[in-house]
């Protein structure tokens, strides 16, 4: 066929030559556009079949829900937190400094030693209580522990502080971004006084690991069990603290115990 083909074209003079490309050329070109018509729903169907795939699996309207409500506690939990800072510092420090004030005016116009020494030792008293309230006030931020020892130590600080004995168990290779590590550390900070004020437990326990870009803190006890996520409280506020990081928490806590608090967070170790 081809052969044949060849003959007839070496047959033909240049001008049927010239007119047979075109009209095969044409011919082509229709049949091209043709198929290519015919090609693109085809195409856009395999091209939208793996993207709705992908967005089922992702359920993007759950996840906007997820973020639109962890974004709201967390916008409550910083105004909440603002308040409680500016109490505190109105109703202490600020009060025990302007009472310092106060002495020492008191004092400059004493004419009897004894009187100003008493005055100055007062608000000398005064001025260190003020100054550890402002301490407390600003551990209660970013605790000193925190930037001092990374997270693992100030984990195993805070256990000490419990009243009951917690088995500390963490491998940490590195330090994470200082907005997880604080987040983590408040999370285990607020499940172990959790566990101390409501559980009845007479041992707890955390672990910490990290492990495929995740930082898995568990704490647990042997208490009476019974915590509920949706119950609000301490579990609320630790769950709302971990979804800024795109975080989860995991609660495991039948009648009669053990309870577990699993939390996961996403992240890099430096």
């Amino acid at each position: 066929m081809v052969a044949a083909l060849d003959y007839v074209f070496l047959r033909m003079r240049p001008a049927e030559t010239s007119v047979w490309n075109t009209f095969a050329l044409s011919v082509a070109t229709v049949a091209i556009a043709v198929v290519v018509v015919l090609a693109v729903p085809v195409l856009r169907r395999g091209q939208a079949l793996p993207v709705r795939y992908l967005l089922a699996g992702l359920g993007p309207r759950e996840r906007i829900r997820e973020l639109a409500a962890s974004r709201a506690a967390v916008v409550d939990a910083r105004a909440a937190e603002l308040r409680r800072i500016e109490r505190d510092l109105h109703d202490g420090a600020q009060a025990k400094l302007v009472a310092i004030r106060m002495q020492l005016g008191l004092a400059r116009g004493a004419r009897d030693v004894e009187e100003v020494r008493a005055m100055i030792d007062e608000a000398r008293e005064v001025a260190g209580e003020a100054l550890a309230e402002l301490r407390d006030l600003v551990r209660g931020i970013h605790p000193p522990v925190l930037a001092d020892r990374g997270l693992a130590g100030a984990i195993e600080a805070s256990a000490l502080l419990c009243p009951m004995p917690v088995e500390v168990d963490i491998d940490l290779p590195g330090r994470p971004q200082p907005p997880v590590e604080s987040a983590v550390y408040f999370a285990a900070a607020e499940a172990l006084t959790n566990v101390a004020k409501h559980s009845g437990a007479s041992r707890a326990w955390v672990r910490l690991r990290y492990g495929g870009g995740v930082l898995r803190l568990v704490v647990g006890d042997d208490g009476r069990g019974g915590v509920r996520r949706d119950a609000g409280g301490g579990v609320r506020g630790i769950a709302d603290r971990l979804s800024v990081f795109d975080g989860s928490l995991v609660v495991s806590s039948p009648e009669g115990g053990p309870t577990v608090l699993t939390m996961e967070v996403p992240c890099v170790l430096s």
